[in-house]
């Protein structure tokens, strides 16, 4: 690479400009308004109450980026604006991209990310000026739409992955909306469950139990997962939970698991591990994600390893998911 590409690369890495015109776009949801039939720059701007001059400087630019296609007067949707529409792509479209979104407004904070890197803490506070769990309880939107991201994935990995016949009885630690949950006990006919959260998704999570006629086999408990947690059941299942925290916090949730335990009892943790060098860099940006959004971090399996041997635990094994098996230690 010369001089000149190395330049250009830098400015690729580095542009601002491009990233927060496909939020805005998102934002705006010009991709939804596009397939809807509002095509011209003049329809777009009336659908979105913004200054028509300005508005076709975006669409140009979203043009050069092929996120959008141009046809004379008429902007089209490519595969990237398509896998940006309502509900569409992995990244599940405004949950993620929407500037006001919960996932939106912690890629913002990225701004901050200098001052996470001196005290180690979050910059999600520094940014919006509350912490990221303070602001989903202050707006119940912003809530809301945090457990839609999180409730949205595909459950059946995590159902088929571990042998359930023997549970009768499990605990889903934080567990959103529900959604793990709901996917479990529709799988598995002879099992109960509980789940454990904060007071706007507890609610959330029982209506939706309601709905899909299982308010008899779920129990839910409003309160958070760093006091005692619901005692004798045969799993406790933290979820996509520890990599939200820091090394002290991550142990207190495993520790309260512990103390709930039977003896036969097992925590189960579905996580992303890093055990290699190639993890280490594929993870990296979402390392740097989860320090900006609550001081959280992507652990390797030996610091999963030692966080369960501060709490009073044994992993016991690693299935693929991938899922960590916590046994009460000396169990």
């Amino acid at each position: 690479m010369n001089e000149a590409e190395a330049t250009q690369r830098l400015w690729q890495l580095s542009d601002l400009v491009s990233p927060m015109a496909v939020r805005i776009a998102a934002t705006l949801r010009l991709p939804d308004l596009i397939a809807d039939g509002a095509t011209t720059a003049a329809a777009l701007a009336e659908s979105t109450g913004c200054d028509p001059s300005a508005l076709s400087r975006l669409l140009r630019h979203l043009v050069a980026i092929d996120i959008l296609a141009r046809q004379g007067d008429h902007f089209a949707l490519t595969a990237l604006s398509q896998a940006m529409r309502e509900g569409r792509g992995q990244n599940r479209g405004p949950l993620t991209l929407d500037i006001h979104s919960a996932v939106g407004r912690i890629q913002f904070a990225a701004v901050g990310l200098l001052e996470s890197l001196r005290t180690g803490g979050p910059a999600y506070p520094l940014v919006h000026g509350r912490g990221f769990w303070d602001d989903l309880a202050v707006n119940p939107e912003l809530g809301a739409g945090f457990d839609a991201f999180m409730g949205s994935g595909d459950e059946s990995p995590f159902v088929a992955g571990y042998d359930w016949s023997a549970v009768r009885h499990v605990v889903d630690v934080g567990g959103g909306n529900g959604n793990r949950l709901i996917h479990l006990l529709a799988a598995i006919p002879s099992l109960q469950g509980t789940l454990v959260e904060l007071p706007g998704p507890a609610q959330r999570a029982e209506e939706r139990f309601g709905d899909a006629g299982l308010a008899g086999r779920v129990t839910v408990v409003s309160r958070s997962f760093f006091e005692p947690l619901p005692a004798g059941a045969d799993v406790y299942v933290l979820s996509a939970i520890l990599h939200d925290w820091p090394d002290v916090e991550a142990a207190a949730i495993l520790r309260r698991c512990a103390e709930a335990l039977s003896p036969a009892g097992r925590v189960l943790v579905a996580e992303q591990v890093l055990d290699s060098g190639d993890d280490l860099a594929a993870m990296s940006g979402f390392d740097l994600f989860m320090l900006i959004c609550c001081g959280g971090r992507e652990r390797t399996l030996e610091e999963f390893r030692m966080l369960g041997r501060e709490a009073g635990l044994s992993l016991e094994s690693v299935l693929p998911g991938p899922l960590m098996e916590f046994a009460p230690a000396g169990g």
